[in-house]
């Protein structure tokens, strides 16, 4: 393929430059741009150290924070100034710096570069932490990630619970001891990661994501035991914060004593004082105490149950009697009143047989005026044997038997004694008690 040339030997039209100032030769605008830099209001600064080395005449080091990072340097005749033990100058130590920036123009063989030049160095105190963790604590509150964590449910007693702390330490300790002396028998998962280190804020917030990944993990504890501000930095760290207060499963946070404050405390579920306290919070039943009551209560229970057994016992006992007796008195009772009647109908044949004497002794006398008494005493006779023939105990006399129910009612079929099973077989003298059994087979 051949380049093509412009027609009739016509030059190409060049680009037009944009309508900006210049152009200035590189080496004044580096000369200007060093002098406007240098001209910038001298500041202090703070952050985590890291890369600090030495060189013939000065030092460099970059400055960091979760946000961002600064290129910095000092001269050694101003570090030397200082007094500072070179091993405190280590990565990750929290340093205030004042200086302001600075640009190096370089040379058509020297390469440029910018840094802060620093004229100050120390290691932050107490209060530049305090001043740093307000304003961080400030941003959050803002932002509201103080609320929704507080906002998720937590379980009164969870199977499995996830924790974040360095395996066998002071604190991972206590908060065994802690879960054993509620009684808990659930399923630890465990993240195991320094809580020591300043860089260990990000290995704990992937802990903690990777937790919040599994479902069967319910509540998560990041505990470790007291320090100064700085040693427990990394619990202030603003990323670590942001995630725990984003995370879909509730933290509980448990780190150093009771004086001491980090930022995760704020973000998190629960503060804890201590990881004893954390114990508590995670499983917020006293599983042995409430075993203990449990069992109470089921022998108190048992105890109960055994006695309204035994009082039901007597009670049914007392009310399977009363019908057996009520039912001896009934019989009682009737055969009182068979007695009576007995003696009411002796009695009233008596008198029936009285009466008829005086009609046949006043019969006869007419009979004998009238002539005719054979004729009156052979009817009386008649209506006499009438009488006696339908006497009941005459039959029973007789060498009859009435076959009765219990209840004094006769029986007078096989079917209706097979019906009553048991009888009563009256004779003249007195009742037997039978029962009607079924025929057996033939043989």
């Amino acid at each position: 393929m051949t380049d093509q040339l412009p027609l009739d030997g016509a030059a190409a039209e060049p680009t037009l430059d944009p309508d900006l100032p210049g152009p200035f030769p590189v080496g004044r605008y580096a000369d200007r741009l060093r002098d406007f830099l240098r001209e910038r209001p001298k500041v202090l600064v703070t952050g985590e150290l890291t890369g600090f080395h030495r060189s013939r005449v000065q030092a460099f080091f970059e400055l960091r924070d979760s946000h961002g990072a600064l290129p910095c340097s000092i001269w050694n005749t101003d570090l030397d100034k200082l007094g500072l033990d070179p091993q405190l100058l280590a990565d990750g130590a929290e340093v205030v710096i004042g200086g302001g920036l600075d640009y190096y123009p370089g040379s058509a063989t020297a390469t440029p570069s910018f840094n802060f030049r620093a004229t100050h160095l120390r290691l932050a105190g107490d209060g530049d932490l305090l001043a740093r963790l307000k304003a961080l604590r400030e941003e959050l509150r803002r932002d509201g990630l103080f609320e929704p964590q507080k906002q998720l449910v937590r379980p009164l007693l969870p199977k499995t619970i996830g924790v974040v702390t360095a395996r066998g330490s002071a604190a991972c300790q206590d908060l065994l001891a802690g879960l054993e002396r509620r009684g808990w028998r659930g399923t630890i998962v465990w993240a195991d990661t320094p809580v020591q280190d300043r860089r260990a804020a990000g290995r704990i917030a992937g802990a903690l994501r990777s937790l919040a990944e599994l479902e069967q993990v319910e509540v998560a504890v990041v505990c470790r035991g007291g320090g100064s501000l700085a040693d427990l930095w990394a619990f202030c760290d603003e990323d670590l914060c942001r995630t725990v207060a984003l995370l879909r499963l509730p933290v509980v946070s448990a780190v150093g004593h009771e004086v001491d404050r980090t930022l995760i405390d704020d973000v998190s579920a629960v503060c804890c004082s201590t990881p004893t306290h954390a114990a508590d919070e995670l499983v917020r039943v006293d599983v042995r105490a409430a075993r203990g009551a449990l069992d109470v209560a089921a022998a108190r229970t048992h105890r109960a149950g055994a006695g309204a057994v035994r009082a039901r016992g007597r009670r049914l006992g007392e009310l399977a009697v009363g019908p057996a007796r009520s039912v001896r008195t009934e019989r009682l009772r009737l055969h009182q009143k068979l007695r009576e009647v007995r003696a009411s109908a002796a009695r009233g044949v008596a008198t029936r047989e009285e009466r008829a004497s005086r009609h046949a002794l006043v019969i006869s006398r007419k009979g004998i005026a009238g002539g005719r008494p054979a004729d009156a005493l052979a009817r009386l006779g008649t209506f006499e044997a009438a009488i006696r023939g339908h006497d009941p105990q005459r039959v029973l006399e007789r060498g009859y038997a009435r076959v009765e129910s219990f209840a004094g009612e006769a029986v007078t079929s096989a079917a209706g004694a097979h019906e009553a099973r048991d009888v009563a077989i009256r004779f003249a003298d007195d009742a037997v008690r039978a029962r009607i059994e079924e025929d057996g087979p033939d043989e």
